[in-house]
């Protein structure tokens, strides 16, 4: 071997050790693709996620086909009872925007199969007995009328199809018999799939919000021809966002988590996690909990386990504090109404985010140490110290320099506070007290909000 070679190959294998945890130039112009995609939905935060179709009917979540094992048959008296002549979606517009969200996603598909869009690929669908009347095209016009961003959920897997084989949760699943005598075509399934996709980015106008359900086992990424889709999707909605579940269910690890070309943020469900995501180069990256207002997803009679107003701001506060967003959920009856305990929720949460939302939209994460009284939240040089626990004496907003501090306000009535560095002997460096009350309770329910306005 050549002197040269042997140089060039010991620089090669030296550039190679200096950078390897460094991202590649694809990665880098990934990346920025996506955080310039998202960046209206980083900043508004807050959205309302949609369960409604025929199982509504049955009244026991939108699994019920699954969980009961239920052939097409026997769920098929909840096709036909499936009547929701209540529905009225300027009325679920109005209700999300009051609760001061500022997007939100509808299933236009569950696993279930049946479809609430009038696809021309299939007569399993509402519009084909619903007077004709498309609610997804309803739901998008209601809420883009009011303002918001619109998002579809549709289902990857279907249970009714007689291409998708009983595989993961099927309702079928244990049916050792179930493909006695039928011919599975995966490839025919695919372009039923791929087909309806393409309807629903090709007929209903602009989309900010694809949200897929869901990969498991082998049936992931390119199981689903997951690049063709998403290409096919990009040629019609370049701007579309897009979650990460045609690829995974919910999240992966620090140590391997990219941005991918199948999906644009990770999906946490039910629970917040632990600190801010960050993918394997330290970077911010996009998430989004889906939760729940009680136990279901879908309608469910005797589900009465409500989160409190105080928990629904407290658990967007957290993402906020982390960098993620919080996708709350409601599952309107058979009738097409949102239940009334879910509007009272609602309703309450959104009287909070009007005096306080300026502490949600648009803001991420501080530098500063969380501390035990409850979050911070900030936006440029305004940090909001969310005000979430019990707190005896005044609030420390420790590390925080006094002299760059401009003006520390209550933000829902902006009345200044005095603050002070020493409170009751504490003299430590760093500390910054706030008096925000006289009384041991919090002035203003669920979270008081204090602005610290940076010079």
């Amino acid at each position: 071997m050549k002197k040269t070679t042997v140089i060039v190959l010991i620089l090669i294998s030296f550039f190679n050790s200096v950078y390897a945890d460094q991202p590649a130039a694809a990665y880098i112009a990934r990346y920025k693709d996506v955080m310039t995609r998202t960046a209206w939905w980083r900043d508004a935060r807050f959205g309302m996620f949609i369960h409604f179709g025929a199982y509504a009917q049955a009244g026991r979540g939108e699994w019920v086909k699954s969980n009961e094992h239920k052939t097409t048959d026997q769920y098929q008296c909840y096709i036909d009872a499936f009547n929701p002549t209540d529905f009225d979606a300027r009325q679920w517009a109005r209700t999300a925007k009051a609760a001061g969200m500022k997007y939100a996603v509808l299933t236009a598909k569950h696993h279930d199969g049946f479809c609430l869009f009038d696809s021309k690929l299939t007569d399993y669908k509402l519009s084909a007995k619903f007077n004709g009347r498309d609610v997804v095209r309803e739901f998008l016009d209601a809420f883009r009328a009011e303002g918001l961003k619109v998002g579809l959920y549709y289902s990857i897997i279907d249970w009714h199809h007689p291409d998708y084989p009983n595989v993961g949760n099927h309702p079928q699943r244990d049916d050792k018999n179930y493909l006695t005598g039928k011919n599975i075509n995966w490839d025919n399934y695919l372009k039923y799939m791929h087909g309806q996709v393409e309807e629903l980015v090709r007929n209903y106008g602009k989309l900010d919000i694809l949200w897929f359900d869901y990969s498991f086992d082998d049936y992931s990424g390119e199981k689903w021809k997951a690049t063709d889709l998403v290409r096919m999707i990009r040629k019609y909605q370049p701007d579309v966002i897009l979650d990460n579940r045609l690829e995974i269910h919910g999240g992966s690890s620090a140590k391997q988590r990219q941005v991918s070309y199948l999906g644009d943020f990770e999906t946490p469900e039910q629970g917040i996690p632990e600190t801010e995501l960050v993918d394997v180069y330290g970077n911010p990256f996009p998430w989004e909990t889906c939760m729940t207002l009680n136990g279901s997803w879908g309608y469910s009679e005797m589900d009465k386990n409500w989160k409190s107003p105080q928990l629904i701001v407290n658990c967007l506060v957290n993402c906020v504090s982390k960098n993620g967003n919080l996708l709350l959920n409601v599952g309107p009856d058979a009738r097409g109404t949102i239940p009334e305990k879910s509007k009272e929720i609602l309703s309450e949460v959104g009287q909070w985010m009007a005096k306080n939302g300026e502490s949600i939209y648009g803001c991420g994460p501080s530098t500063l140490p969380k501390p035990d009284w409850g979050r911070y939240t900030q936006k440029g040089n305004q940090i909001f110290a969310h005000w979430l626990n019990t707190n005896l004496g005044d609030i420390n907003a420790k590390g925080i320099d006094p002299e760059k501090v401009k003006m520390v306000t209550m933000l829902p009535s902006g009345s200044e506070l005095s603050s002070y560095t020493s409170w009751w002997g504490n003299q430590d460096t760093g500390n910054f007290f706030i008096n925000a009350s006289n009384v041991p309770q919090m002035p203003y329910l669920y979270d008081t909000v204090i602005k610290i306005q940076l010079k």
